[in-house]
């Protein structure tokens, strides 16, 4: 995975992974201006649904950093 992080989203993309997210999702889950920090490709739905995709910081383990929760590698 890129560690580059997009920079708009005006026109459709998530700002952390650039991948398409609907005007709808962006009026729902985004920020004030509509922007979406993350999206259902890179995070859970649980931090989207708690705000994440506002860019709002949640105490839910990130996906991208707790590989081991939320579908990352499965427990043996």
């Amino acid at each position: 995975m890129s560690a580059e992080l997009f920079t708009h989203s005006a026109d459709g993309t998530c700002l952390h992974c650039g991948a398409h997210v609907s005007d709808q999702f962006r009026r729902v889950f985004g920020d004030d201006s509509n922007r979406i920090h993350r999206c259902g490709d890179c995070d859970s739905f649980a931090r989207l649904n708690r705000g994440s995709a506002a860019g709002v910081d949640v105490p839910i383990p990130d996906p991208e950093t707790s590989p081991g929760r939320h579908g990352g590698e499965a427990d043996v």
